[in-house]
């Protein structure tokens, strides 16, 4: 996993963990610099197992896209393929489900009359780091404001969302934390929202130029505050009730 060397500064707890379960590279200017490794098999926070969502890997290889649109198209399971590693989406528990409606809610709210619109999974995202790479995700909400412009003739969106979502689980903490942290930010979305139920804080990031511009969490009963959208806004009291 690469992240830059501003990130790692920014939230260095964080990767220290996810140094747990795989290596963390660090990067400067594109550049690799320096490596952030485990010494030895780390228990997760209170001792839980923290289970992989990667579920395919032919012959112990990343998988290519014709693999995943081959494991895919007759399937009703929800995945994603992000890097070459393919994602079995599992059903979401009830923080995360009143988290996503609550935040559904307020989106759908203040969007009313606007150009943009509010998306919720599931709805698949093909985002390309370059010709070759091409990656398929299914964020929580994604906020669409090309929508006429980037609508195929098969009824799927080819652009770029906005503003895109997250909600953590246990099972998906890594890949949104690093992951689609990376991916979203080397795709030109232009913000990114990590929800967390556990610690109940949201972290927004905004992107530019393929870098992390700015980022903030809020918490307890802070009001989380848009980059991009003047005036969008999530009171945390709404989103996680409840103690």
């Amino acid at each position: 996993m690469k992240v830059n060397s501003t990130e790692l500064q920014n939230n260095f707890g964080k990767y220290l963990m996810l140094a747990a379960h795989e290596d963390i590279i660090i990067t400067r200017n594109g550049m690799e610099l320096a490596r952030l490794t485990a010494i030895k098999e780390a228990v997760p926070e209170h001792g839980a197992v923290m289970e992989r969502a990667e579920i395919y890997s032919p012959d112990g290889r990343r998988a290519s896209f014709e693999e995943f649109l081959e494991l895919t198209k007759n399937s009703e399971e929800r995945y994603e393929y992000i890097d070459g590693e393919i994602y079995l989406l599992a059903s979401p528990k009830t923080a995360h489900q009143i988290a996503l409606t609550e935040l559904l809610v307020i989106f759908y709210n203040w969007f009313q009359n606007k150009k943009c619109i509010p998306m919720v999974a599931p709805y698949d995202i093909t985002l390309k780091r370059n010709p070759e790479n091409i990656n398929v995700v299914q964020p929580d909400i994604m906020v669409i404001c090309d929508l006429e412009e980037k609508l195929g003739d098969d009824d799927y969106y080819k652009g770029v969302p906005a503003l895109v979502v997250e909600i953590l689980s246990e099972g998906t903490r890594s890949k949104d934390l690093v992951k689609k942290l990376d991916l979203y930010m080397s795709c030109d979305v232009r913000e990114y929202w990590i929800v967390n139920p556990v610690n109940r804080e949201v972290t927004i990031y905004l992107f530019a130029d393929k870098d992390i511009s700015s980022n903030i969490t809020y918490r307890e009963s802070e009001v989380a505050q848009s980059y991009i959208f003047e005036g969008l806004s999530a009171e945390l009291d709404r989103i996680f009730p409840g103690k």
